[in-house]
């Protein structure tokens, strides 16, 4: 199921990330274990923030992919089943009457 995960990273954690060099190494760190299919940054409440749309096979794995932006950052997360166009399409045909 696609998902829609918010970040806003903890400023404190985030910014001594940044002062001992290992921001970056968290950043991948993420990326490789969600392989998003969308990745976008930007300041979010004040904080550094990020939207990343990825890929969760089902529920249980909602805990491996949220735990890791808890730990490493602290961050402040949401997560949103999301759809691309296609499955928006696929749901309308499924409703009675509408196509």
């Amino acid at each position: 199921m696609r998902m829609l995960i918010q970040a806003s990273i903890d400023t404190e954690i985030s910014n001594k990330l940044i002062a001992e060099g290992g921001m970056a190494a968290a950043m991948d760190e993420v990326m490789a274990l969600l392989k998003p299919e969308a990745a976008y940054f930007y300041p979010l409440h004040g904080r550094r923030g990020f939207t990343l749309v990825v890929d969760v096979t089902d529920e249980p794995s909602l805990v491996a992919v949220v735990e890791p932006l808890w730990l490493r950052m602290g961050a402040d997360v949401e997560v949103v089943p999301c759809m691309n166009a296609d499955d928006l399409r696929a749901g309308i045909a499924r409703i009675p009457g509408a196509g």
